[in-house]
C-alpha cells in the first residue's frame, strides 16, 4: 500500500470513518496505532517488530531521563548527588541515542563501512560481506525519520521537555501512519498537544486536507513521474548523451525530487489534516531562495529544523568565531549527506553544500565590514545574481544525489560541457520513447518553473490563497487528470530510500 494508490484511500476512507465515530480520545489513540501496524506492515511487515521494540527502548530511556533527582539527601551530600544525577542522565542519553544509531548503522551504512574498509585495507573479505549484506538485507522504509524522531525526542528530554508516561500516545505519535515512512519529521511534544485538544476538523480543514492530497497527486503522478521518465533515459545512457542532455536531465531531476518528495508530504499533511492533526511544514519554495542558506531554510525544512537543533547548536553554532561556525556548518552538512545514503556521491554532495554555506558566511561577513559590497548584494542586479549562482550550485551537486556512485556522478560533470552526443541518441530517446523534441522539453520545463514562480508571487507577495469554494471545486479535477495522465508504471516515491 503506498500513498495515492487505491488501496491507500480506502484505507484512509475505513480509517476517518472508524476514528471520528469514536468519542474517547484513548480509542481514537488505539485506531491511529492499529492503521499505523495495518499501514506498514501492508509495505514491511518483518520489521514492525523492530519499530515496536525500539520505539519501546527510547520510550523506556526517556521515562529515566526524565525522572527527578532524589532529594532526600545531606546538605553536605546535594553537590554530590546532582553530579551523579546529571551523569547518569548524560550516560543514559547516550544509551538511547547510541540504540538508535546502531539502528541506522547496522541497516544502512555497514555493507559501505566494510566495502571501503576492504578498499583501503586491501581485505577482499570484507568486500564480499559487504556485497552479502547489501544483496541480502533491505533497510526498514523510514528507518532514518524513524531514529531521527527518537533522538530528537531523547534530547529534548534531556533538555527539560517533559517525559510521557503515556505508552500509548507514544506508539501512536511514533507509528503514524502518514509521517511514518518520509516525514517530515516532528516533534513528541507539539503532536502530542493535538493528541489532548483535538476537535472534529472544521470544513475548511477537511477542504484544505483534500486540496492537499490533490495537490499532491498532481505533483507526483502528472509532473515527478513524468520528469522522471526523462532522466531515467539520460541518465541511463550517459556515454551516448550530450551536453545539452545532460543539462536537460540536471534541470529535470531537480524538479522532480522536489516535486515527488513535496507531494509526498502534501498527501501525508492532507491525510492527517483530516484526521484532526496538523504536520509541520517541509518546503517554501526552495528554489526561490537567493542564497544557499536561505535555500536550507525553505528544504526539507524539517530535517534542517533538525541538523540546526540537534547538531549545528550543541557544536556551538556561530557563538564561537566565524572560523568555528564555518567548520561546524561542514560537520553538519558532511553528516546530512551522510544521513541520505551510505555513498561516497552523498557525502560529496553534502561537503558542496557544506562549502558553500562556508563562502555564504564569509561572504556576510565581508559585506558587513565593506558597505559598498553589501549594498551590491541587496541591489536587484545583486539579488538576481545570487539566485543564479544559488540553482546552479543546487541543481548541479543534484547530479551527485541521483548518481551516488562517485565515477557515474563525475562522469556527467566531466560530460556538461562541449560534448556531442551519440548519432543516434536523440532519435532512440526524443522521437521513438518521448516523442518529443529536446527544445519542446526545454520548453515545458521552463513553463513549469514559471508557473512555480506565479504561484510563489501570489502566495508570497500578494499573499492571495485559492477560496475554499475554488479548492472543493478543483480537487476531483486534479485527482482525475493525475489518474488519468500518470505513467503506466508509477515508481515509488524518492525519498523511500532515505
Amino acid at each position: 500500500m503506498t500513498l495515492l494508490s487505491i488501496t491507500y484511500g480506502l484505507f484512509l476512507l475505513s480509517t476517518l470513518g472508524i476514528y471520528w465515530s469514536l468519542e474517547r480520545s484513548s480509542r481514537r489513540l488505539w485506531i491511529l496505532l492499529i492503521a499505523s501496524l495495518v499501514f506498514y506492515s501492508s509495505l514491511q511487515i518483518q520489521y514492525v517488530p523492530l519499530l515496536l521494540v525500539i520505539s519501546l527502548i527510547t520510550f523506556y530511556v526517556g521515562l529515566a531521563l526524565g525522572a527527578p533527582m532524589d532529594w532526600r539527601t545531606d546538605d553536605r551530600e546535594w553537590a554530590f548527588a546532582q553530579q551523579d544525577w546529571h551523569r547518569r542522565r548524560l550516560m543514559l542519553l547516550w544509551v538511547g541515542i547510541g540504540c538508535n544509531l546502531l539502528l541506522l548503522l547496522g541497516f544502512k551504512y555497514l555493507p559501505f563501512l566494510l566495502e571501503t574498509a576492504g578498499v583501503v585495507l586491501s581485505l577482499p573479505a570484507a568486500t564480499e560481506h559487504a556485497t552479502w549484506i547489501r544483496d541480502s538485507l533491505i533497510a526498514p522504509l523510514g528507518i532514518s525519520f524513524f531514529s531521527f524522531e527518537c533522538i530528537a525526542y531523547l534530547v529534548d528530554v534531556y533538555r527539560g521537555a517533559p517525559a510521557t508516561h503515556d505508552l500509548l500516545k507514544f506508539f501512536a505519535y511514533k507509528l503514524f501512519f502518514p509521517k511514518l515512512i518520509s516525514g517530515p519529521i516532528s516533534r513528541f511534544h507539539p503532536l502530542a498537544a493535538q493528541f489532548q485538544s483535538q476537535t472534529a476538523p472544521a470544513p475548511t480543514q477537511i477542504v484544505e486536507g483534500l486540496w492537499l492530497i490533490a495537490c499532491g497527486a498532481v505533483k507526483k503522478l502528472l509532473l515527478a513521474d513524468h520528469l522522471g521518465t526523462v532522466v531515467n533515459l539520460i541518465y541511463g545512457n550517459v556515454e551516448r548523451a550530450g551536453s545539452g542532455d545532460l543539462w536537460l536531465a540536471v534541470l529535470a531531476y531537480g524538479l522532480q525530487l522536489y516535486l515527488d518528495f513535496s507531494g509526498y508530504v502534501d498527501v501525508a499533511r492532507g491525510s492527517a489534516m483530516l484526521l484532526g492533526f496538523n504536520l509541520p511544514q517541509n518546503f517554501d519554495f526552495p528554489y526561490f531562495s537567493p542564497n544557499i542558506a536561505d535555500f536550507w531554510r525553505r528544504w526539507h525544512m524539517t530535517l534542517g529544523d533538525w541538523l540546526r537543533n540537534y547538531l549545528y547548536f550543541p557544536l556551538g553554532g556561530s557563538r564561537q568565531g566565524l572560523a568555528r561556525t564555518c567548520l561546524n556548518l561542514m560537520i553538519v552538512m558532511l553528516l546530512a549527506g551522510i544521513w541520505h545514503g551510505a555513498a561516497w556521491g552523498f557525502v560529496a554532495w553534502g561537503a558542496l553544500h557544506g562549502l558553500a554555506l562556508v563562502v555564504h558566511r564569509l561572504t556576510a561577513a565581508l559585506s558587513n565590514r565593506w558597505t559598498a559590497l553589501g549594498y551590491w548584494w541587496q541591489s536587484l542586479p545583486g539579488i538576481v545574481l545570487a539566485w543564479l549562482i544559488t540553482q546552479f550550485m543546487v541543481f548541479t551537486t543534484w547530479i551527485f544525489f541521483r548518481l551516488p556512485n562517485l565515477q557515474d556522478s563525475i562522469r556527467v560533470v566531466q560530460r556538461l560541457f562541449g560534448q556531442t552526443a551519440d548519432i543516434q541518441f536523440a532519435q532512440k530517446v526524443y522521437v521513438e520513447t518521448l516523442q518529443m523534441e529536446r527544445l519542446h522539453l526545454f520548453l515545458l520545463i521552463g513553463l513549469l518553473i514559471a508557473g512555480m514562480g506565479g504561484a510563489y508571487t501570489l502566495q508570497r507577495g500578494f499573499k492571495l490563497q485559492l477560496a475554499w469554494m475554488v479548492k472543493i471545486l478543483l480537487v476531483p479535477i486534479c485527482l482525475f487528470a493525475a489518474w488519468l495522465l500518470a505513467p503506466n508504471e508509477t515508481p515509488a516515491y524518492i525519498y523511500f530510500d532515505f
